[in-house]
Parts: structure tokens; sequence; C-alpha cells
């Protein structure tokens, strides 16, 4: 089961407490004090584990807390440290306060580690407070309360490629077909119901990681739909593949501002984010109703086809691929028709995806 949100309540463990503790042997008089210290608390530990997913193994979980430290011990033998809570998340993940809605820790890179809250400090044996005026003490200190806080983990998956279209454009069915993926696919709309990523392996050394998110309707980004719980997951994408179904009852030109629109209110960063455009179920419908609705499609954009990456439907070119390195500023890298049903420019697809991914890597 996919999760991508959870509330916990997590705590560090309590100091241990020191000893009272006087020496006592044979032929070793007036020993004196000899209580160890206590053990400190367990901290509390974000650990990244790129092996995981989903945040489905915290369901059903209210709280967690490390252990405490173990009492001091005669002879001035400290106590154990508490057994540190590492928690492992996935990739993405944020840690934030729900009481202040502070993100705490932001989780992207592997194997990160990182102590969130420390444990109480154990207590001091009475060997510490001997002194000329006092020779057997009786105290020792009472080991430090751990903390505790309530938060709240939030997954933002973080792919290279991130799908953005309206329900059932072909979004499963192109990651199933280029990726190790297996999205549920059937012809009716929000068949995805969860985000799926999907490894697509451009060469022997390449490759890069694809995310489809639910489809995305109008209004989504004020809560309409699924969109608004999963449209996080592409605000880390660093490319965005707008995917425009050419036999929806929207053109073209309305499915890409529309998307454009919902992505621009949800968030100003993915307004701006570097974007490529497939055209989808090309082979839906004959030569001249495709070529008539794309030629209009890049009229409204006001561009231009590409010859020289010509990739052509029946001898028309339908793809505007462009100067990588001379894109201008809210500009597509490329417009490419696909059909995934009859793989008609697929592999084209993944080398252009693969393309911009790499650009955008060089530009940071």
């Amino acid at each position: 089961m996919f999760i991508d949100s959870v509330e916990l309540t997590i705590s560090s463990g309590k100091g241990g407490a020191g000893s009272t503790s006087f020496r006592r042997e044979k032929h070793v008089t007036q020993g004196g004090p000899d209580g160890g210290d206590g053990g400190n608390g367990g901290n509390v530990i974000f650990k990244v584990d790129r092996n995981s997913h989903t945040l489905s193994r915290f369901r059903g979980i209210n709280t967690l807390k490390a252990n405490n430290g173990e009492n001091g011990l005669k002879k001035r033998m400290h106590g154990k440290k508490g057994e540190d809570l590492i928690i492992c998340v996935p990739p993405g993940t944020q840690v934030i306060d729900v009481d202040t809605d502070e993100i705490l820790l932001d989780l992207v890179d592997e194997e990160q580690e990182t102590t969130l809250l420390e444990g109480g400090l154990g207590g001091l044996g009475n060997w510490h407070f001997r002194s000329s005026t006092n020779q057997q003490p009786r105290y020792a200190q009472p080991g430090r309360e751990g903390k505790s806080l309530h938060i709240r983990l939030e997954l933002k998956l973080i792919a290279d490629v991130g799908l953005v279209g309206f329900p059932n454009t072909g979004k499963s069915t192109l990651i199933s077909v280029i990726s190790n993926a297996k999205p549920e696919i059937a012809n009716y709309e929000f068949t995805t119901l969860t985000p799926k990523l999907g490894v697509i392996k451009v060469d022997e050394f390449k490759s890069f990681v694809m995310a489809d998110i639910p489809g995305i309707i109008e209004g989504a980004s004020e809560g309409k739909g699924l969109g608004l719980d999963f449209l996080k997951h592409i605000e880390r994408t660093k490319f965005l593949l707008f995917m425009l179904d050419i036999t929806n009852v929207r053109t073209l030109e309305k499915q890409f501002s529309l998307l454009k629109n919902e992505l621009s209110k949800f968030s100003q960063s993915l307004s701006v984010r570097k974007f490529a455009i497939a055209i989808t179920k090309i082979d839906a419908l004959d030569v001249k109703d495709t070529n008539e609705k794309i030629d209009s499609f890049f009229k409204s954009l006001n561009v231009e086809k590409n010859i020289q990456n010509g990739y052509k439907i029946d001898g028309d070119i339908s793809v505007l691929l462009g100067d990588f390195y001379d894109i201008k500023e809210n500009e597509p890298h490329f417009i490419l028709p696909i059909s995934s049903a009859t793989n008609q420019n697929i592999k084209t697809l993944i080398y252009a995806l693969n393309n911009s991914i790499e650009m955008v890597n060089d530009e940071k």
C-alpha cells in the first residue's frame, strides 16, 4: 500500500540515574563513595533508505521511542547508553513539526543520517559529590528526561521526469512500456490512484527515473480530484513531460493551457520547471486529422517544426526537438507525437528525455 503522509509522536530516551554507592571491601576502611553515572538516553535518528518508496511501514503506529539509559552501578561503573531509535524513510521524506508546521528535516540524499532528538543525559553518581566536608554523599543525580515531538512525515518522490496530464491520457501505458513499472491500465479515468516510479534504461550505462502521478483535472490545485494530494510528488522532479491526448474532447491547446495553469496555482517553482510535450495516442486517428491537430498546436505555441531532427508520421514532419543548448525560457525542450500502443517514436522519446535531463543536470 502506498502511503505518503503519517503523523507520529517520537521521543528520545531518558537518561539513567546516577548510583549512590559506597566502596565495601575487606581490609579497606572508609572506602568512600563509588557510585557510577547513569547512561545517556537513546537518540532519535532519521536515515534515508533508498530501497523504500513509501511510508507504509508506519501505518497504524502512533508513537516511537528510543530506549532509556541504564542506571549507574557501584565501583564507578557507568550505566549502558540507551539504544538509539533509527527511523528509516524513503528519499524525499520531509519531517514536519505538526504544531508549528516547520520543516525540521528534508531527507533527500542517499544514506543521509541525521539526529533529530538527543537522549537525556545520565545522572552523575555520588562519587562526583564527595568533598572534604561531605565525605559520605548520599545524593546522586536523576537522569534527564528525553525530548518528544509530534511530527508529520511527508513523502515527495524523487524522480528525473514527472508525467503530467489529464486522466486517461496514456501516462500509465507509457511508463509500463518503457520501464519496469506495472501500473493498472484500463479504459476509464483515475485508474492510477497512487504515484508510480519506473526506471527507464537508455543504454548499458545510462538510465533515469520517471514518476507517474494520478491524472490532474481542472481545479486540482484547489482540491478537486486526486491531483492535490499527489502534485507534491512532482515538486522534486528535474523535468516535466506533459502528456496531451490527441483524442481528448479538449484541444491540445486547451489541455496544455489548463495543466500549466494548475501547476502554476499549486507551485510557482513548478510553473517554471523545464519541460517537454508528448502528444499521445496518435495511432487512434488517421494521418490527416493527426497532422491538422498537431499543426494547430504548434501555431498556438508560436513554434515551428524542426526538419533537422525530423521524425515523421507517414512523411509529414510533426516533431520539434530544437537545439538543446538554445532553448528559450518557458519553451518546451521538444514536442513529440507518440503511440505507446504501436511504439511509434518511443525510442526517440527516451533519448530526447535523457538529453534534456543531462542538460538540466549540467546547468546546476
